[in-house]
């Protein structure tokens, strides 16, 4: 099909301004072939932006470097253009529209010069599903295009679920690095010193400007499955979140699924792919990072992972801490700023073997271990087709969802948080989602130790007033005839007064696992004791056996230190006041029944 061909006006007519705006040479409407994407791969290493990787190492696999000036998402270069700033709220980059546009419209004036430049229909979530939505992405990336093909579902059967007048995120990106007469390409083109993500919320549409790495260009991912899918959720009456999805089943074969938010290094897509430790339980992947919810006519809540693959971290991925991770990637996948092996592999800090001598860094270059420095990016990544995980889920592309009985929130906190703790009603458990906070590691920006607020893990990713969002999730637990999931709070990161971890994480959480998916069918506090904070296990209702923990160590990770938290109750309040009159009345009176428990004797 050629863009004349296209039956939906407004696609075809932002498709021609478009072109008229970048001035690109070339015009390729994607069809979402295997053919499409083989012939992208080797136009990409014509390029030199892809290096095939060993047909015995990973088969059909395929390597690249970024400019050392694009290696991650660009929070302060990312915009919420909302018609206010108060719309966008404290937690985002605001700017103002009109002026946003004028300055785009200029660098984006002849950006695609010289380059071919892709309109790419896409899904999230199953073509014509009831949840799914569809995006078009017009970029000058090749790079881009081919991570779209396993992230998303892309082509003719979009086209098709669209039809003439159906609605669509149009997204725009460019690389802005115009190829001029007589000047060869590179094999990483970026504007590196000027970047601009930028979301128009109330229009439904995202600009991204000067990146071709990761979320900044794979626009389906954090711009639109995020960042624009929340104020869309708010004004249909659904959830986006940055959630895992997971089903667990117990030894007789009763299933239930679990949503999970948890801000980076927590732990997140391990849990995900969890491989637990006691006998007879299951654990498959409906997704890793994303979860878009609504009800169903049952009145239970409803999820889908909107995405088709895996956009994963891969340092500190390895056999031991993710098997089912490594065999996803295990073919069909694409590298990004990894180590190169002379054999023809990939390699990263954490993958668990030595680097083979000889191997090449990230930047190109025979790495040198008495550098210091890495050898693969700290933010290295890897895109593999969820398909290909071996604990994919049955029905994890079941257009209707899956069933979410609970929804977990996690944090790394060292102290103050116990191991597990269930929340008293559905406006408690918005509560704990609110205040979701991890400390700072040795690698992480500010001081050693220090508290970072990350609501519901979504700081970087709603799309709107983040005051106004807690109120939505208030809003949904007060739908007339739902069936609502119970919320948990969980840290695995608990340390001791010798600086060691309590608990043993790993499979070892599928323990945790199991007294949630019990705690979902008991009544009233059974199995679980009633503390300030939340219902925590009793000591007999969670599963240790096989563990060599003892009783005093177990105590610690399931106590609540009321002097540490009556401390953490000023912080709580002052992060409130930053949402002034946008944080709901609601959640304060959660605040205010926390602190009463606290100051309760028991």
């Amino acid at each position: 099909m050629t863009i004349g061909e296209l039956r939906h006006v407004a696609l075809r007519t932002w498709i021609e301004e478009t072109a008229s705006l970048c001035g690109p040479a070339d015009i390729r409407l994607c069809d979402g072939s295997q053919a499409e994407y083989d012939e992208l791969c080797s136009r990409l290493i014509v390029t030199g932006t892809f290096r095939p990787l060993s047909r015995d190492k990973k088969p059909h696999s395929f390597y690249a470097c970024s400019d050392p000036g694009d290696v991650a998402r660009v929070e302060d270069r990312t915009f919420i253009c909302s018609k206010t700033r108060e719309a966008a709220g404290p937690t985002n980059n605001w700017a103002d529209p009109d002026e946003m546009k004028r300055i785009l419209r200029g660098l984006f004036s002849g950006a695609m010069r010289g380059r071919t430049m892709y309109v790419v229909p896409y899904s999230m979530g199953p073509v014509g599903g009831p949840l799914s939505k569809i995006g078009v992405e017009i970029t000058d990336s090749a790079y881009v295009v081919a991570n779209m093909h396993i992230m998303t579902r892309v082509g003719n059967p979009v086209l098709e679920a669209l039809g003439d007048v159906g609605d669509f995120v149009p997204c725009l990106h460019s690389v802005g690095k115009p190829v001029l007469p007589g000047q060869p390409n590179i094999p990483w083109p970026c504007d590196a010193d000027r970047k601009y993500i930028v979301h128009f919320p109330e229009e439904r549409s995202i600009w991204s400007y000067g990146s071709g790495y990761g979320g900044n260009a794979l626009l389906g991912k954090k711009c639109f499955a995020l960042r624009i899918a929340t104020s869309m959720a708010r004004d249909q009456g659904w959830l986006a979140e940055h959630m895992l999805i997971l089903g667990i089943t117990n030894p007789e074969g009763r299933k239930k699924y679990v949503a999970a938010a948890f801000p980076s290094a927590c732990g997140k897509t391990n849990l995900a792919m969890l491989i637990p430790t006691i006998p007879g339980w299951k654990v498959e992947t409906v997704g890793d990072d994303i979860a878009w919810m609504r009800f169903g006519k049952d009145g239970r809540l409803y999820a889908i992972n909107p995405e088709a693959g895996f956009f994963g971290v891969a340092p500190g991925t390895s056999q031991s801490s993710n098997p089912n991770a490594m065999a996803s990637l295990a073919r069909d996948s694409i590298f990004t700023n990894c180590a190169l092996t002379p054999d023809g592999d990939v390699w990263w800090e954490g993958i668990g073997t030595p680097i083979p001598p000889g191997s090449l860094d990230w930047q190109g270059a025979i790495y040198d271990p008495a550098s210091g420095k890495p050898a693969a990016h700290p933010n290295a990544r890897f895109t593999a087709p969820a398909m290909a995980c071996p604990c994919i889920d049955p029905e994890w592309e079941n257009p209707e969802g899956v069933p979410i009985s609970a929804i977990l929130f996690g944090g790394r906190r060292a102290g103050v948080v116990p191991l597990v703790h269930e929340a008293y009603s559905w406006p408690h458990g918005v509560f704990m989602g609110s205040i979701v906070a991890s400390e700072t590691t040795a690698a992480a920006a500010g001081a050693l130790g220090r508290l970072r607020r990350d609501p519901f893990a979504m700081l970087p990713f709603c799309g709107y007033n983040m005051g106004d969002y807690f109120g939505h999730w208030l809003d949904v637990g007060a739908t007339p005839g739902a069936i609502l999931p119970k919320f948990f709070y969980v840290n695995w990161f608990r340390k001791g007064k010798d600086g060691k971890f309590l608990w043993p994480g790993y499979g070892e959480n599928s323990r945790i696992l199991k007294w949630v998916f019990e705690r979902c069918d008991a009544r009233g506090d059974e199995g679980a004791v009633e503390t300030p904070l939340g219902l925590v296990p009793a000591r007999e209702s969670l599963d240790v056996s096989g563990l060599t923990i003892d009783a005093p160590v177990l105590d610690e990770l399931l106590s609540v230190d009321r002097d540490a938290w009556l401390a953490e109750l000023p912080g709580i309040g002052e992060y409130y006041n930053s949402f002034g009159e946008h944080l709901p009345a609601g959640l304060r009176a959660e605040l205010d029944k926390l602190g009463e428990r606290l100051g309760s004797k028991g």
